[in-house]
């Protein structure tokens, strides 16, 4: 047993590991299969509970255990081991650094959707229709193939910095040179370093905006357009009074769907600046907690305070799709 649980770097054991588990996924669907087949008239409740048995024992195991885990040792001291009350909850409100971390991730759950989705739609609406509206929407789209990791190095290479009377290698700092002013260390004044890793994720999300939003600008029906031409709307008048109206619920279940994966950003600001220079945001600093000042009371705080901010904004998001379903 020991064999098989310690695979290492060894092709053959890991192929052996990879057939097992499909022997077992097949046996455990097999047994499934055997055991919801028996009965002449099985009841729904019964059919249902066969095939999503194995999924919710999973997510029980892997999701809601840890979860309650997490809030348990929230109130526990740095290993568990001792019980300390809301210490760490009053520490995470009364810490300069960390309040640092909770404004920074106020900033980014305020500016970045914002940004990100008023770029998307204008960008959708603008090239709504236009003849090379194909290309204009595959170039703001691009962005989304590539990992946060790469495109944070992407941006790291133009705000790199060297000093002056030395080639810059950073193009935001080669465009300064040229104009004649003097090289910036971008990433190391705060606020600005905040914003300037803010554009990394706003490029990227801009383009799951756009597609979005564009799909809703395309669905408004023709009638209520040519009826407010009728009317005399037309250039600003018709994207303001006809436009944003029309596409509301997507509008909106855009934005919280961006504000909710600004919450989760880590690698962005982990690849850039690693939390340095007062960048850190709460998805990141919990991490750094646990595993590089093994606070596990702390960190476990940290994600507790990030779990009860993402949660409401998924209740209006759901809540939101359902109004867009029911619209249509």
């Amino acid at each position: 047993m020991d064999w098989l649980l310690h695979a290492g770097d060894d092709p053959a054991h890991k192929l052996l590991l990879m057939l097992i588990a499909i022997v077992l996924f097949v046996v455990l669907m097999g047994i499934i299969l055997f055991v919801v087949d028996r009965p002449r008239n099985p009841s729904r409740w019964f059919v249902g509970f066969g095939f999503t048995g194995a999924a919710l024992l999973l997510l029980l195991l892997g999701l809601v255990y840890p979860a309650i885990r997490t809030i348990i040792n929230s109130f526990m001291n740095r290993n568990s081991t001792e019980f300390v009350g809301l210490d760490n909850y009053i520490q995470t409100f009364t810490e300069q650094r960390f309040l640092i971390v909770l404004g920074n991730t106020a900033l980014w759950v305020l500016v970045a959707p914002l940004v990100a989705t008023f770029l998307g739609l204008v960008y959708a609406y603008l090239v709504d229709k236009s003849r090379f509206e194909a290309v204009a929407k595959g170039l703001v789209f691009l962005p989304m193939a590539i990992s946060m990791v790469g495109a944070s190095i992407i941006w790291k290479f133009v705000y790199e910095f060297k000093p002056a009377g030395v080639n810059q290698t950073g193009l935001l700092n080669q465009f300064i040179v040229w104009l004649g002013g003097e090289p910036q260390q971008f990433l190391l004044s705060r606020p600005l370093n905040t914003f300037l890793i803010m554009v990394v994720f706003i490029w990227i999300q801009a383009g799951f905006a756009m597609t979005l939003l564009s799909a809703s600008i395309k669905a408004i029906p023709d009638d209520i357009v040519e009826a407010a031409r009728l009317d005399g709307v037309s250039g600003f008048g018709m994207f303001w009074r006809i436009t944003i109206p029309s596409i509301r619920p997507a509008l909106v279940v855009v934005l919280t769907t961006i504000a909710m994966t600004t919450l989760k950003t880590f690698d962005i600001v982990r690849t850039m600046t690693a939390g340095q220079f007062n960048t850190s945001i709460v998805a990141l600093e919990f991490y750094d907690q646990r595993f590089r000042q093994n606070e596990a009371g702390l960190s476990a705080a940290l994600a507790v305070l990030l779990f009860v901010i993402v949660v409401p904004v998924i209740i209006y998001n759901v809540r939101q799709q359902r109004l867009s379903e029911d619209v249509r």
